[in-house]
């Protein structure tokens, strides 16, 4: 009884140990992206760089997730997702360090390019990880882990302007210092990453063959790309549409921080629900209507209400732990939910990959931001079409 009772402990801490670990890693899988909006402009001007070109800098995280992420299961088999995982956090933690000190647009572009990359393959196996591991717990856990990520964008979209008023309005030191949250997630996956029995654990999932001959995983996949066409719009030019329309940039972060922070409690309860339901179509049908309510209000005016657009699109933002939850939810064994999940994330990031960039690109052929909005707005009806399907309750 009493060696059964230490082996219960045992796999209980193994158990906190590895939650802790995802935690860690996803309080930094949006810092890369979350901490430059608030400071384009200041960037902008350090870099000489082009509206153009920051459109780009936009879909650079869409790029990079897309290629990147469709390698992940592929390096997950031959070398464990631990250590892949280890990797790419070491990936983003270089990136973070150096890319403020970039000498020019292109060096720092090429340079956010590093960090997203390790950013790409951590997003991909944590589903897999979670269904591995926790596999009676995919929503609370799934929830969880999108708190973390969301407490990090929050963070680091409400603090990068003030850190870089304490260290004298040098938004070098403001994006420089956020290296320093993914440095502290390293450790413990080292750890994990030298664990033999977690790596052989892992290895030694089944993995299936072509998913995207199933229609599920094509509905989770639009509905994957436009969730992320939606969110990577909304922190690349959300504080800028605010700016531009008069507000302070203090104001304007804060905007976007509360966009953000909405997904903290929201993720976690979303998330818990839909896990607990068979079908998660009328979660989708529901939060694509506030998106749809929050591009319609900055259409009209983005100094109206601004903070009830913010709030709008926070709550549609909630479609990405719903989406991670559900890709988590239709795979019926670890395997097919690393598979799923490189597709689905992959193939959705390369359908999003253009969003970002033709929005920038609109704003500056109009000069100003309403057929860019415009745009947004007619795009949030496919991804309640996807949503509603790949909701379903459905396996692969």
């Amino acid at each position: 009884m009493a060696l059964r009772e230490k082996q219960a402990a045992s796999r209980r801490q193994g158990r906190l140990f590895l939650l802790t670990a995802l935690l860690l890693a996803a309080v930094n899988l949006r810092l890369a992206v979350t901490s430059v909006g608030p400071v384009l402009t200041e960037l902008r001007v350090g870099l000489g760089m082009s509206t153009t070109v920051a459109g780009l800098l936009t879909s650079v995280p869409v790029v990079c997730f897309a290629a990147i992420g469709l390698a992940a299961p592929r390096l997950a088999r031959r070398f464990g997702a631990a250590r892949v995982i280890f990797g790419g956090l070491a990936l983003l933690t270089a990136g973070l360090a150096v890319r403020p000190y970039a000498v020019d647009s292109a060096m720092f572009l090429l340079l956010s390019a590093v960090a997203l990359a390790g950013i790409a393959l951590v997003n991909v196996l944590l589903p897999s990880v979670v269904k591995d591991r926790f596999p009676e717990q995919v929503g609370t856990v799934t929830g969880l882990y999108t708190v973390a990520l969301n407490i990090g964008a929050t963070t680091a979209a409400a603090a990068t302007v003030p850190l870089t008023g304490a260290f004298g309005d040098d938004w070098r030191l403001g994006l420089a210092c956020w290296a320093l949250a993914a440095v502290v997630a390293l450790p413990p996956w080292l750890m994990l990453a030298r664990d033999r029995t977690e790596t052989r654990h892992q290895d030694q999932t089944p993995i299936p063959v072509r998913v995207s001959r199933h229609p599920v995983a094509w509905a989770l996949a639009v509905y994957f790309g436009m969730q992320s066409t939606a969110a990577y719009v909304i922190i690349g030019w959300l504080p800028q549409i605010y700016r531009d329309a008069g507000i302070s940039a203090g104001t304007a972060g804060l905007l976007f921080a509360t966009t953000s922070f909405l997904g903290v409690p929201l993720g976690f309860a979303l998330s818990a629900l839909a896990g607990r339901i068979r079908s998660q179509s009328m979660i989708a049908l529901v939060l694509g209507l506030f998106g749809i309510a929050g591009w319609a209000g900055l259409l009209w005016s983005p100094t109206a209400a601004p903070w009830l657009c913010a709030v709008l699109l926070g709550v549609a933002n909630t479609a990405f732990p719903l989406v991670l939850t559900m890709i988590a939810l239709r795979g019926s064994n670890p395997g097919t939910v690393v598979k799923l999940s490189a597709f689905a994330q992959g193939v959705g990031y390369l359908i999003a990959i253009p969003g970002p960039f033709v929005i920038g690109a609109l704003h500056d052929a109009t000069d100003g931001w309403r057929a860019p909005l415009a745009v947004m707005l007619v795009l949030t009806i496919p991804q309640i079409i996807a949503g509603v399907y790949a909701g379903r309750d459905r396996q692969i």
